[in-house]
């Protein structure tokens, strides 16, 4: 558990050593040499222990195997000479993954990358929770990737019931990727700030069928509109011409109208009308 440590004023001991310095240096002058050497010993103890700790900074101390306490006060302080002290950054710091190949839910191979932002919350932990809390971080956010791309489809083309997909519910996946994430880190003492999708593509070796695949579908419900649409048409044009008593159809020319008008309507290209110059029956 991470306790708050208070070390000594820097200042304070620089002033003694300064001190040390000179009594050292009259020591000599003055012939008196053992207590020059008493004050040279103290002067080296002192001296390993200062330590400084920039803005946003933090100072692990651990004596004989125990640990005693971390500094997070910016500032120049003097600690036990015996402390080993370990330096753990504080500051926001940035995980860009490249993209890595995974299956989707449906187990299609797709190519994913995440980026993190992160920081250090908990010095004890980090110092001593993990090895290397830095490539923890790395490892486990690739590993929440992998298993929140194997929880949902790429998208819902061949699982039209999916409520969710990695392509179009980026809140809610990204929700549950940082959630994921959160939990694997905080045994290492991580706070994450956000975790969000940066890429997301199928794999080379299907994209060009899948890419064909979706210009199809959209091909499809454009024409199902398009069709929809003509029939809507139609059938107020025949409705418009019956009520207002302009032409009367028989069902062979009404047959004829509504196959010319689909024709016109539904055409992916410009028509060429041909006008009949006689009777409606030549």
């Amino acid at each position: 558990m991470e306790k708050e440590y208070k070390g000594l004023s820097g200042y304070l001991f620089a002033f003694i050593e300064l001190l040390f310095l000179v009594l050292i240096i009259l020591g000599f002058m003055r012939g008196m040499v053992v207590p020059a050497v008493v004050v040279i010993f103290l002067f080296v103890l002192i001296a390993p222990g200062f330590t400084v700790v920039d803005p946003n900074q933090s100072c692990v101390m651990v004596l004989f195997g125990a640990y005693k306490g971390t500094i997070k006060e910016n500032g120049f302080y003097w600690v036990n000479p015996f402390f080993v002290r370990k330096k753990i950054s504080l500051r926001a710091r940035n995980f860009d993954s490249e993209p890595i190949k995974v299956n989707d839910k449906l187990g299609n191979p797709i190519m994913i990358g995440v980026v993190l932002v992160w920081k250090v919350e908990d010095t004890y932990r980090a110092a001593f929770g993990v090895d290397e809390f830095e490539h923890f971080v790395v490892v486990q956010s690739e590993a929440a990737l992998r298993k929140l791309a194997g929880m949902y489809p790429y998208d819902n083309i061949e699982d039209e019931t999916a409520r969710v997909t990695l392509r179009e519910s980026t809140e809610e996946v990204n929700n549950e990727l940082e959630r994921e994430i959160r939990e694997r880190l905080e045994i290492a003492g991580i706070y994450v700030i956000e975790a969000r999708i940066n890429y997301i593509a199928y794999a080379q070796e299907i994209a060009q069928a899948m890419l064909k695949r979706q210009q199809a579908t959209a091909i499809v419900a454009a024409r199902f509109k398009i069709v929809e649409g003509a029939v809507s048409m139609v059938e107020m044009a025949l409705d418009e011409l019956s009520q207002k008593d302009i032409i009367n159809f028989d069902e062979d020319k009404k047959a004829t109208m509504v196959s010319n008008l689909m024709v016109v309507l539904c055409g992916d290209k410009d028509v060429s009308p041909i006008v009949n110059t006689g009777t409606l029956y030549q």
